[in-house]
């Protein structure tokens, strides 16, 4: 038996200011800072001891995990993967998004936030927000490099990641910090979520979902650690 904790980072400035954000690298805002210490006292007050940690390349996600880390007074140094970066969102990179509802309508943005296989326009490559133009992107293979995704393109980056790297591990209590997209992603790999399922699964910021594994990986039991912000799992 083994535990694997999923942690959607803290509130971002780009979530405060309903930006589609994606792959750009935005900071926590300091409700985001807290969310994170939170969660890490969470986690220690149900005595989990992490054996290793995971978070995308992203800062949000890095923070999140430095505070939950600095909480569990751990220093182990966490494995750092693009592959579990956000969904791209295309050419929404940086706007607003109840703007884009009125824009669009509410339906349409719906659909580019939530469907299975909809992509939205690509993002050009000379925008600043394109991942190319991105610091932290610079060593990753130009063909891997996304102008734009839909949650299926997410899902298959995120778990090959996944399978070949983490679910390979065994009798290790797993972390992994990461985005509301590709928590999603693995939710519907672990849970066996269907297409109509995964698009009304909400991931809230910075709240742990804690997984008991069995030694064959199934799941024993999940749940979140904070449950006065608990959103429904439809598994649960």
């Amino acid at each position: 038996m083994s535990y694997l904790v999923l942690v959607r980072h803290g509130q971002s400035v780009w979530n405060l200011e309903k930006k589609f954000t994606g792959w750009v690298d935005v900071d926590l805002t300091e409700n985001g800072k807290s969310e994170a210490k939170k969660a890490g006292e969470l986690i220690s007050k149900n005595n989990l001891l992490i054996d290793l940690y995971f978070s995308s390349v992203q800062l949000r996600a890095k923070n999140t995990l430095k505070i939950i880390q600095e909480e569990l007074k751990d220093n182990k140094v966490p494995t750092e993967a693009w592959q579990l970066n956000e969904r791209h969102y295309g050419a929404l990179t940086g706007l607003n998004k109840d703007e884009m509802k009125i824009k669009l309508g509410e339906d349409k943005v719906y659909q580019f936030r939530r469907s299975w296989d909809l992509r939205p326009e690509p993002l050009n490559k000379e925008n600043p927000y394109h991942p190319s133009n991105i610091e932290i992107y610079k060593n990753i293979p130009q063909d891997k490099i996304p102008s734009t995704e839909s949650l299926k393109d997410t899902y298959e980056r995120v778990i090959n990641f996944y399978k070949k790297k983490i679910e390979i591990v065994n009798d290790k209590n797993i972390l992994i910090s990461a985005h509301g997209n590709s928590i999603r992603a693995l939710c519907k790999y672990l849970f066996d979520l269907d297409n109509g399922e995964i698009s009304k699964l909400e991931i809230p910021t910075g709240n742990p979902l804690l997984i008991e594994l069995s030694n064959e990986k199934k799941i024993i039991s999940a749940k979140y650690l904070d449950s006065d912000r608990a959103k429904d799992l439809l598994v649960f």
